[in-house]
Parts: C-alpha cells; structure tokens; sequence
C-alpha cells in the first residue's frame, strides 16, 4: 500500500508541478503586456484587491481542506482519472453507506459544503470593511466598488467548486486538478489582457476592473470544468457532488453524523484547525497586510512586482511538492488500532521528508548564491527599465535569501498538519501566533524606526521564517520519536564543497557587480560563473 501511494503522490506531484510551470508561465508573459499599461500604485490596488480574495477563501475552506486529507480512504478505494472505475452503486435511493468507497467519498463533500456557508458571509462582510477602511486614494481609483465586489462574487462562485475539489484531493485525481486549473488560468489571463489592451485602446480608465474581470472567469471555468468532468464518474461510482445522508449498518463503526449528513470527527478537527489555519494566514499574507498599512502604494507595487517575480519558483516548483505530500504523508501515516502508524508507512514518509529536505537544502546554496546579482539583472529583462530603477530590484535581490526557508517552512508545516493531534494543533496555533506578534513588532522596527522600506519587511519575514522551522523541525524530531522514524540534521545538510563553491560563486559575483556597465556583458559575467557553479553541484 506504502508503495502504490507513494506511486500516486510522485504522479500527483509531476502533474502538479507541469501545471504551475505552464500556468505561470503564461502568468508571466501576460504580466509583462500589463506591465506596460500599469502603473505601481495601480498594481498596489490589485494587490490589495488579490489579498482581499486569498483571504476569503484561505478562511472559508483551508481548515477544511486539511481535515478532509484525513479522511480515512485507500488507494485501492481509489476512483482514479476515469479508469478502472469501481461501480459500487448504492441500492438505497437516500442514504449511503458511510464505509463504502462512495460513502468515504460522500462524506468529505458533504463537509465541504461548509466552505460555502462560510465564504458567502465572509465576501460580503470583508468587501464593506475594505470600503470603510480603504484610503481616499483608492476609492477615487476608477471601478474600485465595481471591482471589489466582483472579486467577492468570484470567490463565492470558485467555492462552489470545493465539493468536486475535495473529491479530486481525497482520490488523487491530479491529473483532473492539473487540467481544471489549466483551464482557468489561462482564461484569467486572456480575460485580463483583452481587458486592458480594450481599455488602452479606447483612451479609458478601467481602474482594475481588467483584474476584476479575469478573476471572475477563472472562478466561472474552474468550478464548471470540476462539475462537468466529475458528474460522470459521480453516478458511476454511487457518490453524489450535492449533500446527500450517511448512515453505517457495522455495529463496529463508532463514527456519528450530525444530522446524518456531517462526520462528528471530521467537523471537530476542521473547528480545530480552523484556529491554527487563521494564525498561519495571517503570518503567509502579514507581509502584504503590514506594507499596505505602513507603506505608499507605489512602495506597494514595486514590493508586488518583487514578491511576485521571487516566488514564482515557489509557487512553480514547492507548492506542488507540498500539497502533494501533505496529502501522501496523511495516508501513509494513518494511525492503526495501536494508536501508532503502521511500521512500514513511517519507513515511507521519514525517507520522503529527508529526500525533499535533502533537494531544498540543495537548491539553497544555488538561490543564496546567484540570486542576490542575476535576479535584479533579470527584473531589467522582464518588467523594463521603469520597474528596475524601483527598489523592486534591492527587494528582489533580498528575497533570495528568503525563498529557501519558505521552502523548507512548507514542507515541514505541511507534514505536521497531517499527523499533529488536536491537542498539538492548539499548541502549534499558540506558538505560531507568539511568532505573528513577533513578526509585527520586526516589521515596524524595519520599515519605520530604521527606514529599510519593503526590504526591511523580507528581512522581517526571514527571521519569523527562521523561528517556524527550528520549531516544526524539533515537533518532527518528536514525533519520530515516538513513532520510530528518523531526521539527523546531517543527513539534509549540503556538503562542505557545496558550501564552498556557492560562497566562492557568490564572492566572484559581488566582485563582477562592481564593474557592471548596464549592458549584455553584465550577463555574460553571470553566466560564466553561474553555468560552471550549477554543474559543480
């Protein structure tokens, strides 16, 4: 079993990882058409517009998105992508099962209705405090009021798609993640585009509305390609993507269901987690909620120029690999009638952990490195010479040292929501909040008592980084343990000639950024120290 799923968590992981590549890739190149019609204040709306959105729907269903992967299923209950499909369709016109593949399968849609309930409220109530609060600046921005509630109507219509999303996750249907989202984007960006170009064109000024627009045709394609692509295998398979009731004929089975239709277990974690996923939000997005209080907007738009460039390899590249083994490490560590995972499937999960640890530790050296000197060289390529006389080339240099412990933050978070108990859970939300406040007072230190601007904001959330690892690293240390894996510090670390070579390259770097003309030489410094290095590792 530790073998099939692991086959299926490398699958996932490769679907996943084409997906953000190309969706960003595409991503990228229509930023860079509506880079030339924006200007940074402009780009600081838009952000605060995309912070206003990730923010209603992280509350409204990443709390249940977790509990969900926990939700006890194996890969031989598996639907898979359309294949092989296991026709165990209930005789029982309303109830189902709840042991049953489709019964499991209906249960973590019926818990996903609670992201709707939640999102409606929360859309309507954050969009008027958002109005309320926002500066005169802003509201005078043209479609401002259109916009926000546009982005509002398309989170709620993009959690309409939770049902089918859960039943993606819980199965492992990567490839029909990878597929709906594909889709979506690339309908965001030609709706975006087309929008602006319009708007250049015709002499007016649509505000953000082409950022409104975009957004709303990615809900609209995401949430009707999940239904249209899951409608058959639902009434294949027996399960149904509406509510639909649970009751269990084992006198053995000691799960309740409220009112027949929510798992009593299922509903007291995500209550549970919603508390520690709130703290995490605010610690993901304290970056974007500290410079839009304490920063101009134009500050705001060369920071979300940078922010944007420095994580793309982490949304490309780290997202995908987290998601996917959060989900692996879920089902591999499942706790057994003992109270303790099963022997073979902690052998599993503490080899995938040191592996991926192992690869980031890796990739470190290279960002540490290279970073700070090619990455400001390569803002001036993409975004133009405006953009890179902002401080969003200082930021983006900055932020190099800080991708490599989002990595590694993500990956060990991610593995302790998958095994953490209640109890632990509570605990992890405390610390973390601890860290929050403490990122706060780094925050306002940097940007306003010493004046380091947006950069002071990345070294702020380097040290918060920095404090979240060494705890998560020292749970894992634990929970090995107690559970017989394993994690040696020595086992992730580079080599001493790794190190070397990159503190070398970065030495022979900041010498040649000394010279630098502004012209094509200055990358082919770059690449005759950058090519060699790589190889090297």
């Amino acid at each position: 079993m530790a073998q099939s799923l692991l086959s299926s968590s490398a699958q996932g992981a490769k679907y996943l990882i084409l997906l953000q590549v190309g969706s960003r890739a595409l991503t990228f190149a229509v930023n860079q058409v509506l880079l030339r019609y924006l200007s940074p204040e402009l780009l600081g709306i838009s952000t605060q517009l995309e912070l206003y959105s990730i923010t209603v729907l992280y509350f409204a269903r990443e709390s249940l998105r977790v509990a969900l992967q926990r939700q006890s299923g194996s890969s031989e209950d598996a639907i898979g992508d359309g294949a092989n499909i296991k026709r165990t369709r209930q005789h029982l016109n309303r109830y189902l099962e709840a042991e049953s593949p489709a019964g499991r399968t209906q249960t973590v849609v019926n818990m996903a209705y609670f992201s709707i309930f939640l999102g409606i409220p929360l859309a309507f109530g954050l969009a008027n405090w958002y109005l309320k609060s926002a500066s005169r600046i802003v509201l005078s921005s043209p479609g401002i009021h259109q916009s926000i509630y546009i982005y509002g109507l398309a989170a709620i219509l993009e959690l309409f798609s939770e049902p089918a999303f859960a039943v993606v996750q819980q199965n492992m249907l990567y490839k029909t993640r990878a597929t709906a989202e594909t889709i979506a984007t690339v309908s965001r960006c030609l709706v975006t585009c087309a929008m602006a170009v319009r708007a250049s064109k015709t002499e007016e000024d649509w505000g953000v509305l082409p950022f409104a627009g975009g957004q709303m045709s990615y809900a609209i394609a995401l949430t009707v390609y999940y239904y249209l692509s899951l409608s058959t295998i639902s009434r294949s398979v027996g399960f149904s993507l509406y509510p639909r009731s649970l009751f269990s004929s084992s006198s053995t089975h000691t799960i309740t269901y409220h009112l027949t239709y929510v798992s009593s277990p299922l509903l007291t974690l995500a209550t549970s987690l919603f508390i520690q996923c709130a703290i995490k939000h605010i610690l993901t997005q304290g970056d974007s909620l500290l410079i839009a209080s304490l920063a101009s907007l134009a500050d705001q738009g060369a920071y979300a120029l940078a922010s944007n460039y420095g994580g793309l390899s982490a949304r490309m590249l780290f997202q995908p690999i987290e998601e996917s083994s959060r989900n692996l490490f879920a089902k591999l560590l499942t706790v057994r009638s003992n109270s303790k995972p099963d022997t073979q499937g902690v052998e599993a999960a503490s080899e995938v952990l040191r592996d991926i640890l192992r690869l980031y530790m890796l990739l470190s050296v290279v960002a540490a490195a290279l970073g700070p000197t090619v990455a400001p060289l390569l803002l001036k390529i993409v975004a133009g010479e405006r953009w890179a006389k902002t401080s969003a080339a200082d930021v983006l240099a900055t932020y190099c040292y800080y991708i490599p412990l989002l990595a590694i933050n993500g990956i060990t978070e991610a593995f302790i929501s998958s095994v953490a108990t209640n109890a632990q859970l509570y605990t992890q939300s405390m610390v973390m909040f601890a860290f929050s406040l403490g990122f706060a007072g780094a925050g306002f230190v940097f940007l306003r008592v010493l004046g380091w601007g947006a950069q002071g904001l990345v070294w702020a959330n380097v040290v918060n980084m920095l404090l979240r690892i060494i705890w998560s690293l020292g749970f894992i240390r634990q929970f090995w343990k107690v559970n017989g894996g394993s994690l040696k510090t020595r086992e992730v670390l580079p080599t001493a000639g790794s190190i070397a070579s990159g503190a070398g390259a970065a030495a022979v770097l900041i010498a040649f950024k000394r010279s630098f003309q502004g012209g094509f030489g200055d990358y082919i410094k770059c690449a005759a120290v950058a090519g060699p290095f790589v190889l090297l590792l």
